[in-house]
């Protein structure tokens, strides 16, 4: 049903007004000439729900036509009367939802920054690159590297209301590549992250058990080596001696086998607690922001409680203090080493998720207005200090296991998995009330990782209606395609819980989301925003939104110092690199490495194959078409 009205506002502006009431796609004919008197033009328009359109008055058919061949159906378009010649165009917010709250945002960000690293990966950086001191370079990344690219996704995303490939489409088009890298990145990310959950969860339901299955060598998979070091304070070690949690962890969770060549069957015990993990993150994401702004409120939160929890129980623990030492003793000398200032740089870009888009997505979110600037700092300050944390309660508990062992807190300290599913279920086991401390622990690890998986999802989803809005904004399509992203990961991820699995799990760890694909994606990010688009344009940009300029240091970050303190790190850790080894012992065959590689350059390539390609599929002369595709979108503000 189609509702007409006509204004009379004055003899030299007019505007005609529609209103288009419908409940289900109606296709009708509009013959607005026939009406006001015009020549006949015939427009065909397409709604799902109830628009208001409303055009200037129009004096000839070619104005209609060029008015008609600009509509997009996706917007509201309101156009000023002539004589004003401005055009304010309202962004899909009604379809694409935004953040109740400032709050819903904050956790969001939150809950996808501050993750499994925080835990895992930034405690043992800093006992391993000289304690105290690691934070100098740590400190230099954040401030050269962290904070200016930091705000430039989200407040790109604010700007343009868009995800992480329209967004560079609008603002330079010519590196509309870079959102294609990106979000192959973060499918990637989602495909094999996901795994570690499936992991934690595995952990988890073994703890409700009368005694943690990994404290005692008398299980069925133990082998005779299987030796209980905690018992044998001055007894001889036998050789080749195993541990029980690492035996739990080899042979009961993952039956490793001996080389990628033998991936042997599904672990149909992981394989559930791998589809349990994608349900709930389907749950979590399928209603977009409206889902995702509710879950963040505890996914974000409550591993904080849990977190407080562990700190103070590790504190209290006898040789915590030994564990703290030897975590933050400085060592001046390792300043001199370039590994950890390359160490230093990529942490900052893993634990602030930087140049994968998903900063951008959730920054599409906010209401234009929004202090984006002022959010990025508590965010900064909340992600670097929540690392600096974690480091107590786990070196707390290290230093405890050390105690108890009478050995050395290096022979215990791990990073990644095996800090999470060796080093710390071991001291567990140590403690009064094991089970307690065991559900506490992994539970904080389902929740730290969750929040970071499905907010990636959330991204990915993003990125992808905003391309084809039309599309999937409307009826269940988001969700079905939703669905179908989900089980078509959760198919791929089955490798990674077959019993050879874990080779598979590192390959993509190691080449996926490798340090050097995200410095390519900072420096290629920072070049088109300092010196393509305009880093005094964004900050105009932002100017407009919150009232006021950021710090001009930002500016010259965006410049200067974020492409060259990339620059150096990227080269550095291509003479660096060295081919993948599991557990730094195995090599991998040929095929292995190309797997690989193929997951590194399927991400980078996107970038110089899509300049190559717009550059050639455009017209006009090569100055023409680079300018052409170096010029922002007309209807950002």
């Amino acid at each position: 049903m189609a509702l007409w009205r006509q204004r009379a506002r004055s003899a030299g502006e007019r505007m005609h007004v529609l209103e288009v009431r419908m409940d289900d796609r109606i296709l009708f004919i509009m013959d607005i000439c026939s009406c006001f008197g015009f020549c006949p033009v015939p427009t065909l328009f397409s709604y799902w729900r109830r628009r208001e359109v409303v055009f200037p008055s129009v004096t000839s058919c070619q104005q209609l036509s060029d008015m008609e061949m600009n509509y997009d159906p996706e917007v509201q378009l309101k156009l000023s009367c002539p004589e004003s010649g401005k055009v304010n165009i309202k962004g899909k917010t009604q379809e694409r939802g935004q953040w109740s709250n400032k709050v819903e945002f904050l956790l969001a960000v939150a809950g996808q920054i501050i993750g499994l690293g925080n835990v895992w990966r930034f405690p043992y950086l800093c006992y391993k690159n000289g304690g105290g001191v690691f934070f100098i370079p740590y400190l230099v990344f954040l401030f050269a590297c962290g904070i200016p690219l930091f705000l430039m996704e989200i407040s790109l995303g604010q700007y343009t209301s868009q995800g992480s490939i329209t967004c560079w489409r609008k603002i330079c088009p010519l590196f509309e590549g870079l959102g294609y890298g990106t979000q192959v990145v973060v499918l990637y990310s989602s495909i094999y992250y996901i795994v570690i959950l499936a992991w934690a969860f595995f952990y988890l339901f073994s703890s409700f058990s009368a005694e943690v299955p990994w404290a005692t060598c008398s299980n069925t998979w133990n082998t005779e080596t299987c030796t209980e070091f905690e018992k044998m304070h001055n007894s001889t070690i036998p050789e080749n001696a195993t541990s029980p949690v690492k035996e739990f962890w080899e042979r009961r969770v993952l039956n490793l086998t001996g080389s990628i060549q033998e991936l042997g069957n599904v672990r149909w015990e992981l394989a559930l607690c791998l589809l349990l993990a994608w349900i709930i993150c389907y749950f979590c994401v399928w209603k977009g922001v409206k889902s995702t702004g509710k879950v963040v409120y505890f996914t974000a939160t409550f591993p904080y409680v849990i977190l407080a929890v562990l700190l103070v129980r590790g504190l209290t623990l006898p040789g915590a203090v030994d564990g703290i030492i030897f975590y933050l003793y400085p060592d001046p000398t390792r300043l001199t080493d370039p590994q950890v200032w390359m160490d230093a740089g990529t942490q900052i870009f893993y634990s602030y998720a930087l140049c994968i888009g998903c900063l951008t997505a959730l920054g599409s979110y906010n209401k234009y207005n929004n202090n984006c600037y002022k959010d990025c700092i508590y965010l900064c300050l909340l992600n670097s200090g929540t690392s600096f944390v974690a480091g107590f309660a786990i070196f707390s508990v290290l230093g405890f296991m050390a105690y108890e062992q009478e050995t050395d807190i290096s022979k215990v300290a791990e990073s990644g998995p095996g800090l999470a599913f060796i080093a710390y279920p071991r001291a567990v086991a140590m403690m009064p009330l094991p089970q307690l401390w065991a559900i506490c622990f992994f539970l904080m690890i389902i929740l730290l990782g969750l929040d970071s998986e499905f907010v990636c999802l959330e991204a990915l989803m993003t990125a992808v209606t905003d391309m084809y809005p039309s599309f999937f904004l409307f009826g269940h399509r988001r969700k079905g395609f939703l669905l179908i992203i989900c089980f078509g990961c959760f198919l791929i991820g089955l490798v990674m819980v077959t019993e050879g699995g874990l080779y598979i799990f590192q390959l993509f760890d190691y080449y996926c989301c490798s340090g050097m694909t995200l410095l390519l994606f900072a420096i290629l990010q920072s070049v088109c925003i300092g010196w393509v688009y305009g880093a005094d344009r964004l900050y105009d940009n932002i100017e407009d939104m919150i009232g006021y300029k950021p710090l001009f240091l930002i500016k010259y970050g965006w410049k200067y110092l974020t492409p060259l303190f990339c620059a150096g790190t990227f080269v550095f850790s291509l003479i660096k690199f060295t081919p993948l080894k599991f557990n730094n012992v195995i090599e991998y065959p040929w095929w292995g490495y190309a797997i690989g590689w193929w997951f590194t350059l399927s991400s980078t390539l996107l970038v110089p194959l899509w300049m190559i390609y717009v550059l050639l599929t455009s017209s006009g002369s090569l100055r023409q078409r680079l300018r052409a595709l170096c010029t922002p979108a007309s209807d950002l503000r």
